[in-house]
């Protein structure tokens, strides 16, 4: 859980970022958020989420 929290606190930064940065402009940024938010309730969620833990786990691992 704390993972995802992680995830789309570092995401909603990113959107900021290339809001403000970027160019991209508001329309993109809702697109963005829009598509997330469907692409939550498909049969594809539980895949990326397994994907973006096992990410996120490998990331975990790495010992500098």
């Amino acid at each position: 859980m704390a993972i995802s929290i992680s995830a789309v606190v570092l995401l909603g930064i990113l959107v900021f970022i290339f809001v403000k940065k970027n160019g991209l402009n508001a329309a993109h940024a809702i697109v963005c958020i829009l598509f997330g938010f469907f692409l939550a309730s498909t049969s594809m969620a539980p895949s990326i989420n397994r994907l973006v833990t096992g990410i996120a786990d490998m990331i975990g691992q790495v010992r500098f």
